[in-house]
């Protein structure tokens, strides 16, 4: 580790880049950065600010200088620790270099594309496109709230909208660490900006560059143009998509921090007109079939997909109402000031020992407001245990309708019906909001609970027994399961709220081996972090882009420890 006075010299240099408000060294205002939203914590020299892009490579170039850990952070969205420290057992000081000023986004081919720089958010994309008719690769109830666009493609996250795939591109500008300990500035963007970082950097941010200067021709792609085609394989014995694909792992895609990511330039998708239904039962066995059916006999994709089991539904509805609810009056872009605003108050109240205090009196104030989700959804919830939701383009309702009739005509384990367009939404935004249910009930039963268990799994494709039985020494541990996740493409989020005492890495590392059993991958959208253990061929794409070990380290459960040692 640096002496103390080569940390001072440190921080008063990247001062001198960003100005004094934009590092943070005491612990309560880094305190949001340095901590997961779910998982892991750790201490860092510093957390900076960049305001541009050339500020941003001055920052990287200041600490690669004076031999630090560089951890990039966009959103602070993730539920892994992927964008995080974890633990104080690094060998340099640790920088993180927050992108949360640098929200630029260009629209570039009339539309057909973005280019994105490092803070851009989902939310943020998806209001940009309007004018356009189209959309980003993730929309609300498909992603994290306030989640970046990039960090989305660093961590191949994403999938729930079936016809796009996990976030993916291979047209990207970043900076990497080589062999040899320099820094330097890779143009793999597809747009022709110069030859120097400031020239390039400079370029890109003002949108210096002529229609002419744009590649379109290049054989690279800016979205993952074969998922369509793998999602529809319902008889294949392996997953749809996992965050470890080797066939989707390219340079910034899949990097999870281990290059710095200035800019991505994604593919846009054209807005479609849909419908939604939704399915209630009691068999498993029908919404296997009804999968197969949409995915095999219909002909073109439905939009999206999503499973929620009874508990998982019922947890949401008490536990993630006031999001629900804040979403509902707010919008989705208010949603990041109030985590923040939400964290500093939870900082102040650990002082005094009133830890939780403030998700109390959340879950009190929301418990005396009226239900907030539909009357044939609260009716289905109380006669079926399995519930799918999915949104069908406009001119395959009437196909799928007819289907659904004639499946459930003579069937008394489940039925559906054809949303409005108040429940459809009210639908897809409750599925959202039973992600982070399992995290506010733990914070409010802290005498009961010790901790979350939270895995994201791919399952085959093929694979008809996906209903989860657990050994009953592990059930009795466990005070509520939730099962919630993207069924088309058989991604499923499992959460698993252990009983106070209770190791929870213990039972994650027994989780895993009932899951390998299963033929499944882990984790399939949300990054190893420091949660999983990288396979060998996302630890082979780490080293490549990474080779002295000066990114994220440790990420995957890998060395902390300069060149890989």
């Amino acid at each position: 580790m640096q002496p103390h006075s080569d940390s001072q010299q440190t921080i008063q240099k990247l001062i001198e880049i960003v100005g004094k408000q934009h590092v943070l060294t005491d612990d309560k205002d880094t305190r949001l950065y340095r901590q997961g939203r779910r998982y892991g914590a750790g201490k860092v020299l510093a957390v900076v600010a960049p305001g541009s892009l050339l500020e941003q490579w001055q920052v990287l170039q200041a600490a690669v200088d004076a031999d630090c850990i560089v951890i990039m952070q966009a959103a602070n969205t993730g539920l892994t620790g992927g964008s995080t420290p974890f633990g104080d057992d690094y060998d340099r000081p640790v920088v993180l270099i927050s992108t949360r000023r640098l929200i630029g986004i260009q629209v570039i081919n009339d539309g057909q594309q973005v280019i994105c720089l490092p803070g851009a958010t989902l939310d943020r994309l998806e209001k940009e496109l309007v004018p356009f008719n189209r959309e980003p690769h993730s929309v609300i109830g498909s992603s994290c709230i306030g989640a970046s666009v990039l960090g989305g493609v660093c961590n191949n996250s994403g999938g729930a909208l079936v016809r796009r795939g996990p976030a993916y591109t291979e047209l990207a500008l970043y900076a990497r660490v080589n062999d040899d300990g320099q820094l330097e500035l890779v143009n793999h963007l597809g747009v022709n900006l110069g030859e120097t970082p400031e020239e390039i950097l400079s370029k890109l941010e003002t949108k210096n560059y002529q229609i002419g200067d744009i590649i379109n021709n290049s054989g690279c792609c800016a979205s993952d143009h074969r998922y369509g085609h793998d999602v529809k394989q319902v008889d294949e014995n392996t997953p749809a998509r996992f965050n470890a694909d080797p066939s989707r792992l390219y340079e910034a895609s899949g990097s999870a921090g281990k290059v710095c990511v200035f800019a991505v330039r994604l593919d846009t998708f054209e807005k479609i007109p849909s419908q939604v239904f939704y399915v209630g039962t009691n068999s498993h066995d029908d919404l296997t079939e009804i999968r197969r059916f949409l995915l095999k006999d219909l002909p073109r994709l439905p939009i999206a997909g999503e499973y929620i089991h009874r508990v998982a539904y019922d947890i949401g509805a008490e536990y993630g109402k006031d999001t629900f609810m804040f979403i509902e009056k707010l919008g989705t872009a208010k949603v990041p000031a109030a985590f923040a605003m939400k964290d500093k108050v939870d900082a102040y109240l650990e002082k005094f020992g009133m830890k939780g205090l403030s998700d109390k009196v959340l879950q009190l104030v929301t418990k005396f407001m009226p239900n907030h989700l539909p009357k044939r959804m609260n009716a289905f919830r109380d006669l079926y245990e399995h519930h799918l939701v999915i949104r069908i383009e406009n001119q395959d309702v009437e196909q799928v309708e007819s289907f659904l009739k004639r499946y459930f005509q003579d069937k008394a384990s489940g039925d559906f019906f054809h949303c409005s367009e108040e429940e459809g939404r009210k639908a897809f935004l409750h599925r959202f909001a039973v992600a982070g249910a399992a995290i506010r009930y733990r914070d409010t039963h802290r005498s009961e609970v010790e901790d979350i268990v939270a895995l994201d799994i791919a399952l085959r494709r093929n694979d008809r027994e996906w209903v989860e039985t657990l050994p009953k020494e592990m059930d009795d541990l466990i005070v509520h399961k939730l099962y919630y996740g993207h069924f088309l493409c058989h991604v499923f989020h499992q959460d698993y709220i252990v009983k106070k005492g209770v190791d929870p890495l213990a039972m994650e590392h027994q989780m895993w081996h009932l899951l390998d059993a299963r033929g499944a991958e882990y984790p399939a959208e949300h990054n190893v972090g420091h949660l999983y253990v990288a396979k060998p061929a996302l630890k082979n794409h780490y080293q490549k882009l990474d080779p002295t070990n000066s990114f994220n380290v440790g990420i995957g459960q890998t060395s902390k420890l300069k060149h890989w040692k």
